[in-house]
């Protein structure tokens, strides 16, 4: 399967985005997806999953609340709305996929493919 993120770009803190990740060369539905981020100088950090289907989600502490990871299998395109932005959340955002699983991954070796990343950076 193969990965584009997309969305990405300049907001003010409080602002919002909606990230898309969209799939190709298979179908979205064989695949866990999950979104990551990297920001300047620090290590790539989880931020969301999800299951195959959408009925399982989960969301790093520092965004909870304010992020939502969700996905239309039939545009094959798994989102990240991201609401009330705040400087902090400046990183390049990848999205990446696993085969399904009932459970889900939270460490960088749980996925096998990766999209190329998307910058968001939120001004003060």
């Amino acid at each position: 399967v193969q990965l584009q993120a997309s969305g990405g770009g300049l907001v003010q803190a409080g602002g919002s985005l909606r990230l898309s990740c969209a799939a190709s060369g298979q179908p979205l539905s064989n695949y866990n997806i999950a979104w990551f981020r990297r920001a300047p100088g620090k290590e790539r950090e989880f931020v969301a999953t999800d299951t195959w289907d959408g009925s399982r989600t989960s969301h790093a502490d520092s965004v909870k609340g304010r992020f939502t990871i969700s996905r239309d299998n039939a545009k094959n395109t798994v989102y990240l709305q991201m609401n009330d932005l705040k400087p902090e959340d400046t990183a390049v955002y990848y999205c990446a996929a696993r085969i399904r699983r009932i459970i889900l991954g939270y460490t960088e070796r749980d996925y096998d493919y990766w999209g190329q990343g998307t910058q968001v950076t939120v001004s003060s």
